[in-house]
């Protein structure tokens, strides 16, 4: 810490005692006193103020435990974060004079004390934006990775009237959903459509399946057939509560209107809410669906498997992943150990080029049957570890689209002074093949893309074409 420190002894031990492990984490030696970050031992208390003292505690818990924090130039978060502090200024129609940036060396300790010195100059002449200038500014350190599986997390803030199940938002699915939104929407197909209508305003508003969007706020969603940062207005999170304007197309009856959608709490279907769902198609398919690699998900699609096979001769498995963001990497790891033993199924690698194998729990009985797996841009984290090795290991075949290349690697919490979550990989995960598939995807073995048509009819174009492979396999 530096010498214009003015925090008081309080939160100096509350830094100490939330965030000081026995020993330092990897690449932390010769960090600041009290800025050394560790993993929640428990549940966190009351979130308090974020403060220039959690700031740096994120600044160097980031240095000294991010994948590639070693080899990082600290200058560019220190420039991200000044340039959103002094963007915050701008929309509170506030000016400090002396808000300039303070010129950086590299020298990682003692730029952090030119920033903290700029920083508290700007804080001390406008104290009634201190707590958002905080905000800002850790937020844009943490952007500045440029890592999908990097985020801070501050305690959930729920919508009053909240009830288990419920979402909030617009009450649609469009055909680009899912965290490549917000990390990769140049990798989506025009044209954008309504995938799905689950609920509340765009139900109300009598929007359905199949509705081209050609507009959002007045922006084109696809620019020269690159999707714009507007597609992300489709999916806001609470608090976030200002009306989205959509223009919308209708082509079986060339109807063309505006719509103005408020986000909001509404129902989900419950049936839609449950993260395996199984059935049998054609009486010798299984079919699963799985939206997320959560705790003993791999378990409960076995036992599905094995529940719908007594009695019958099965023709293979389906599992459908479109929508699933990903989960544990364990879970994911289990389920490919029914189709296969004795294989790596990814790595988990430092910026050094060290790598950790991730093999197949060759416990998990071998299920002995082909394998068909529905994939779409909504596929992110452990769901594109578990396709990379279906492709990579020749496990089955991938039909749908590209998955969302949102894999930087597994991510670890540090628990900060404030009670909040720092949260970033300590390894970059590469697939069976040592490839990377961050921001790239994993490529379908058959391309099969829902279009408006499709959706407007409730066809689904990748299921048929899953059904005769696993016909033909068999």
């Amino acid at each position: 810490m530096t010498a214009v420190r003015t925090a008081t002894a309080g939160l100096a031990l509350l830094l100490a005692t939330a965030c000081t492990a026995p020993a330092p984490p990897r690449g932390q030696a010769g960090t600041p006193a009290g800025t050394v970050c560790a993993p929640p031992q428990a549940p966190p208390g009351a979130e308090t103020a974020t403060t220039i003292d959690v700031i740096e505690q994120a600044y160097f818990c980031t240095l000294g435990n991010y994948y590639s924090g070693a080899t990082l130039d600290s200058r560019s978060l220190l420039l991200a974060a000044f340039v959103a502090l002094t963007q915050e200024l701008n929309r509170n129609g506030r000016e400090v004079p002396g808000a300039t940036m303070p010129p950086l060396t590299g020298d990682r300790k003692a730029d952090w004390a030119a920033f903290e010195t700029a920083y508290r100059k700007i804080g001390d002449q406008v104290p009634d934006l201190r707590d958002k200038l905080a905000v800002v500014t850790l937020e844009a350190i943490v952007a500045a990775l440029g890592d999908n599986h990097a985020d801070w997390k501050r305690q959930d803030k729920r919508a009053p009237d909240y009830y288990d199940g419920d979402g909030y938002g617009l009450g649609l699915d469009a055909n680009v959903n899912g965290p490549q939104v917000d990390t990769n929407p140049g990798a989506a197909v025009a044209p954008l459509f309504v995938a799905t209508v689950l609920g509340g305003a765009a139900q109300a508003a009598g929007l359905r399946p199949g509705d081209i969007i050609e507009a959002i706020n007045g922006s084109a969603p696809f620019i020269d057939g690159e999707a714009t940062p507007a597609i992300a207005a489709l999916y806001p999170k609470y608090p976030e509560a200002r009306p989205v304007r959509l223009r919308l197309l209708r082509q079986s009856t060339g109807r063309r209107w505006s719509v103005m959608l408020k986000p909001g709490l509404f129902q989900r279907d419950l049936a839609g809410l449950q993260m395996v769902r199984s059935k049998l198609l054609d009486d010798d398919i299984v079919y699963v669906r799985v939206t997320q690699f959560a705790p003993n998900s791999a378990n409960r699609v076995l036992r599905a498997i094995t529940r719908l096979r007594t009695g019958r001769t099965l023709s293979g498995v389906m599992l459908d992943l479109r929508g699933n963001g990903g989960g544990s990497p364990v879970e994911a790891t289990r389920l490919l150990s029914a189709f296969v033993h004795g294989k790596n199924t990814a790595y988990q690698c430092t910026v050094d080029g060290t790598c950790q194998a991730t093999p197949t729990d060759d416990t998990v009985e071998l299920l002995n049957l082909p394998l068909v797996v529905l994939i779409d841009r909504g596929c992110a984290s452990a769901c594109e570890h578990f396709s990379s090795a279906v492709k990579d290991l020749r496990l089955g075949q991938l039909v749908g689209t590209r998955t969302a290349g949102v894999i930087s690697g597994p991510a670890q919490s540090y628990l900060l002074g404030n009670s909040t979550l720092l949260s970033f990989p300590a390894r970059h995960h590469l697939g069976p093949n040592r490839e990377v598939i961050d921001r790239i995807g994993v490529p379908p073995d058959h391309y099969v893309p829902l279009t408006p048509q499709d959706a407007a009819a409730g066809r689904d174009p990748a299921l048929a074409k899953a059904l005769t492979l696993l016909h033909t396999h068999a």
